[in-house]
């Protein structure tokens, strides 16, 4: 496994992400904010979970034409213009993200934000990954 997950001891065990990621290598590799349009640069979805799904697949794109896995990820950040669509869906925010990453939980953050620089995007991932 290219990175090891940071518990302090007696912390419980978070669900969906980790606290802080160590990793080794001598590559680090920073992916650019990812949104979820396909490649001719349309939203097939207009909804947030489908966005999710979309900018996953992206992310992970991304990370297969560097040669690397979801489990090569040690950061990600979501900016999301409606916290609600996260919050009032985190089951199924799970699903789709274990169905396109796995179960590898790199250190997130998930902040709202008022707006993306594109109109309909509903959520964007910035990921750093270490070969």
């Amino acid at each position: 496994m290219p990175h090891k997950q940071l518990l302090p001891e007696g912390w419980p065990q978070p669900k969906g992400y980790s606290n802080g990621v160590s990793a080794s290598g001598t590559e680090i590799i920073f992916l650019g904010g990812q949104i979820g349009w396909n490649l001719d640069g349309k939203f097939p979805s207009s909804d947030f979970l489908g966005q999710l799904k979309q900018t996953l697949n992206n992310v992970k794109t991304v990370l297969d034409s560097a040669n690397l896995l979801p489990e090569n990820m040690t950061r990600m950040t979501w900016y999301l213009t409606d916290k609600k669509a996260y919050v009032n869906n985190l089951r199924e925010v799970g699903q789709v993200y274990r169905e396109v990453m796995g179960k590898t939980f790199p250190a997130m953050s998930v902040v709202q934000v008022l707006a993306l620089v594109e109109d309909e995007a509903l959520v964007e991932i910035e990921v750093t990954a270490a070969r």
